[in-house]
């Protein structure tokens, strides 16, 4: 009821770990066995600092993070995860360049399903979300060299002309969205709460626009879509679905409850068992025939 396809990759259920959440160790992804997929921590070619602190803080309806991207690098980060024991993992990485973007990808080849391009960090300089546009494409070329399947990750800024972009290089679907560019100001001292100032915001606050994005890629490109962003239960699962999205991340949510993916599968097999669908392929797109 609940089997999904997605660039060729079977999923067991539409709803993987989205990036940057509890993926940093070996351990701490393998405690989500049951998510359909996982989605490593952002990966560079090199050891990254980040940010200093503090790096994340709490929103009336959601978080707020500028870790900066930190990271080990891809050859530590792969010591980390070469045995590990999951369904379908998936490396998320970034560069500055198409040959960075490939020369990560290429060592992430031999040890995960996919690669998902982060081209959408809202808070990391040079990389992420000011990634120049005209180069989008070619650096999905370099990475679809690796025979991988290229999952590009992107943001709400200017949304279907990046796409259109990352299609044109190949992507084998969009990932939508990423977290919004955002800040928190603490009243009593009169300053930005995080190190950076500025962060991405992510959590149920910004659904309704994460299904606008993913409708609208839907509506103007014929492309598998990945939906991301503010997913609490089931019925956001399959909001973001009848939307267009072909399965779903979830990411904030991990934060608040320790393993959602069990809870929120038995409740779709029974959402769709009580609405009459035989499979939740069925759903997707539905909105988009209204």
């Amino acid at each position: 009821m609940l089997e999904v396809e997605i660039a060729g990759i079977k999923m067991k259920n539409p709803v993987m770990l989205a990036s940057g959440i509890c993926d940093l160790t070996k351990r701490s992804m393998e405690r989500f066995s049951s998510a359909g997929a996982i989605v490593t921590k952002s990966v560079g070619i090199e050891e990254r600092k980040g940010y200093k602190n503090p790096v994340f803080c709490e929103t009336e309806c959601g978080i707020l993070n500028a870790i900066g991207l930190s990271n080990p690098g891809v050859d530590e980060y792969i010591k980390e995860i070469h045995e590990i024991k999951v369904d379908n993992l998936i490396a998320s990485i970034f560069g500055k360049d198409e040959n960075e973007f490939y020369n990560v990808a290429k060592k992430f080849s031999l040890y995960v399903k996919a690669i998902e391009m982060n081209m959408s960090c809202p808070h990391a300089k040079k990389v992420g979300m000011e990634y120049p546009l005209d180069e989008i494409s070619f650096a999905v070329e370099h990475v679809k060299k690796t025979g991988k399947p290229v999952f590009v990750k992107l943001g709400m800024e200017n949304i279907l002309e990046r796409a259109e972009k990352a299609i044109e290089g190949g992507a084998d679907a969009i990932v939508a969205i990423n977290s919004i560019r955002a800040m928190k100001i603490c009243i009593d001292v009169g300053k930005p709460i995080l190190g950076n100032k500025i962060g991405g915001y992510s959590g149920k606050g910004i659904k309704p626009i994460g299904v606008r994005c993913v409708y609208e890629i839907s509506q103007n490109f014929d492309v598998p879509v990945i939906g991301v962003g503010g997913i609490m239960n089931a019925e956001d699962v399959i909001e973001y679905m009848m939307a267009g999205a072909n399965v779903v991340q979830i990411g904030s949510l991990v934060y608040y409850e320790e393993e959602p993916f069990t809870r929120i599968c038995k409740n779709l097999e029974e959402w769709l068992d009580k609405n009459g669908y035989s499979s939740i392929n069925d759903i997707v797109g539905v909105a988009l025939k209204r």
